[in-house]
């Protein structure tokens, strides 16, 4: 049996291995599942009753939660009966980017559903009390089942969440250091903020991307807005300019602060690697030379 058939029998049947066991099981199963569906619409109520109790889901509106909490109830019971984890993690997965978006939190998710695990024990105790050997047959079946869905959920929704979490920095990152095309063959990239040796990383994964894309000979990198760098930052900003070389673009870094550049000269840059110009309008003035353009100042073009 391989792990997939693992987690399928541990959500079946409660990891019972004697074969009566698990005959009992499956016809249990089928009952307890029927009872659950027969009682549909009260279990549900009062799950929902027990999710505004513990003021769950607050930012859901009452349609939206009459909505997901079918759709949950019902979901749950089919794993129940079939014990198919892996539709489990799709269903889990989809109400993930569905109920994210609304501001649901991770302990909301593992709260309400812990709650039907509650809600549906309830009913089967209150179904099975007066015979406690069959009662704890269907205990024995259903808490595995339960709580292995609740681990399941809990465990996909923080997946879910992290994947958002990590889409979003990503995009962040993405609208801090754009690349942007002044003229043909001609790039800038203004970065404004901390630049740590992550930023700085990415910050050459998107500047090589830019020349290629664009196929820049001139790229010029305005760290006006970068209050300070250290040494590992001052190396990348190195390497990021050799990068640019080996594609073919000329680098120039503007607006570098008496800060910064007291830190270079300490932590021993080889400056002679890397073009500098005081600010920005400068830069992008010897950028138009490097590309052949004529530069003239409005005051020249003027005259007397």
């Amino acid at each position: 049996m391989n792990d997939e058939d693992d987690e399928v029998a541990g959500v079946t049947f409660g990891g019972a291995t004697d074969q009566g066991r698990q005959t009992d099981d499956d016809e249990l199963l089928p009952q307890l599942v029927s009872h659950l569906r027969e009682h549909r619409n009260r279990l549900r109520q009062q799950w929902v009753s027990r999710i505004q109790g513990a003021h769950l889901l607050q930012a859901m509106t009452s349609q939206e939660m009459a909505a997901e909490t079918t759709s949950v109830y019902d979901n749950y019971v089919e794993v129940l009966e079939t014990g198919s984890v892996g539709a489990l993690r799709d269903y889990a997965r989809d109400l993930s980017e569905r109920i994210i978006p609304r501001g649901v939190e991770t302990q909301e998710v593992v709260g309400i559903v812990l709650l039907l695990r509650d809600v549906l024990a309830r009913s089967l105790f209150e179904k099975y009390q007066r015979d406690l050997p069959l009662l704890n047959r269907v205990l024995d079946a259903y808490e595995p089942a339960a709580n292995r869905i609740a681990n399941t959920v809990a465990v996909s929704f923080v997946d879910e969440r992290e994947r958002v979490i990590r889409q979003q920095q990503d995009s962040i990152r993405e609208l801090s250091t754009p690349v942007l095309r002044v003229r043909e063959r001609l790039l800038i990239l203004p970065i404004i903020g901390v630049l740590d040796t992550e930023r700085a990383r990415q910050l050459t994964e998107q500047l090589l991307s830019g020349i290629r894309a664009h196929r820049a000979r001139v790229v010029v990198i305005d760290i006006t807005g970068v209050p300070d760098v250290d040494e590992a930052v001052a190396n990348h900003l190195v390497q990021t300019v050799d990068a640019s070389r080996l594609m073919g673009a000329s680098v120039i870094i503007t607006g570098l602060s008496p800060e910064i550049a007291q830190t270079l000269v300490t932590i021993g840059v080889d400056l002679s690697r890397m073009d500098t110009i005081g600010d920005l309008q400068g830069g992008l003035e010897e950028a138009e030379r490097l590309l052949g353009f004529s530069v003239t100042r409005d005051s020249e073009a003027a005259g007397p």
